[in-house]
């Protein structure tokens, strides 16, 4: 029986980590969490949100997920999207304002807060 997410994995090249963890924890505002040591050696990084946590994987012929993403709720969306400038809001999802932004990959983010 199924009774939640743990994490979602995501896909990145190598040497991206610095420009990921000033992506997640610096914009994002998540929490870098340090790998167990085995799965440190792969590189990579994961980080924690309130109820979500996303594991950034390398991959040698990385392709971004451009319609594949993780949706996150967020308590401020107008704080988020005053930092990303690139990112458009839209009503197109009854009960949410939300946006798209890539992050520095090319990974596809969703952004939803409850009006």
């Amino acid at each position: 029986m199924i009774v939640g997410i743990h994490h979602v994995q995501l896909a990145a090249p190598a040497g991206s980590e610095p420009e990921l963890r000033a992506f997640y924890v610096g914009v994002l505002g998540m929490t870098e969490v340090e790998k167990p040591p085995e799965l440190a050696k792969r590189g990579g990084a994961w980080f924690r949100g309130q109820g979500v946590e996303l594991h950034l994987g390398i991959e040698a012929d990385f392709r971004p997920a451009r319609k594949a993403h993780p949706a996150l709720l967020v308590t401020d969306l107008d704080d988020l999207l005053a930092r990303l400038p690139d990112a458009v809001p839209d009503d197109l999802l009854p009960g949410y304002r939300r946006c798209h932004v890539h992050d520095p990959v090319g990974n596809r983010i969703e952004l939803l807060q409850m009006p």
